[in-house]
């Protein structure tokens, strides 16, 4: 079987675009979200199907603008669908740049370049991914009833019946809303991630 050599080059870019999306999907997505598995599929394939669109429409002259295009319209879709959390938004337009970028990288783009842009797309994910997120601090609000120990002198007894009830140690805590009408206060809650 003679295989040309635009297939031979689709299979090529199209297993090297997948490897990069299976470490960043499998590897780091997955590592760090594994309570969350819904969108592994998706970004399997949002990250085929990109790839392929972008590879069979690729000889078309307005590439850039066809790239862009098509972060306009998931744009649009992320708009018009259910809520999707921030970082699983993230991780989706990751996997399409690297579709795009593997699919359009045309014989201009040297197998070097491509190879450092999709590792340095894949160590930038994976840093941030890894150690910033364990630097940040989680936000929570809560409604808590005991109103006495909002008191400045009590604000020890707040902190520690605040983490025995949350399970989590607490960085700080700002207190915001005071209803003496229902004894409850609202308080914003800082955790060590």
């Amino acid at each position: 079987m003679d295989l040309s050599s635009e297939l031979l080059n689709l299979i090529i870019r199209f297993g090297f675009n997948l490897s990069i999306a299976f470490i960043i999907i499998k590897l780091i997505y997955k590592r760090n979200h594994s309570n969350n598995l819904d969108f592994v599929f998706t970004y399997f394939m949002f990250n085929s199907l990109i790839f392929f669109f972008a590879f069979l429409l690729g000889n078309i002259t307005i590439n850039m603008g066809f790239a862009f295009g098509l972060f306009a319209v998931f744009a649009i879709l992320r708009y018009r669908t259910d809520p999707i959390p921030i970082k699983e938004m993230t991780y989706l337009f990751i996997v399409i740049t690297i579709g795009v970028i593997n699919a359009l990288s045309g014989a201009e783009v040297s197998y070097a370049a491509l190879l450092f842009t999709n590792i340095a797309l894949v160590g930038l994910t994976y840093v941030l991914e890894t150690y910033w997120q364990n630097n940040t601090l989680i936000l929570r609000t809560v409604e808590y009833e005991i109103i006495e120990n909002i008191k400045p002198e009590n604000h020890e007894k707040l902190r520690l019946d605040l983490e025995d009830r949350i399970g989590m140690p607490i960085i700080k805590f700002e207190i915001h809303r005071i209803n003496f009408l229902r004894d409850t206060v609202r308080i914003s809650i800082y955790c060590k991630n």
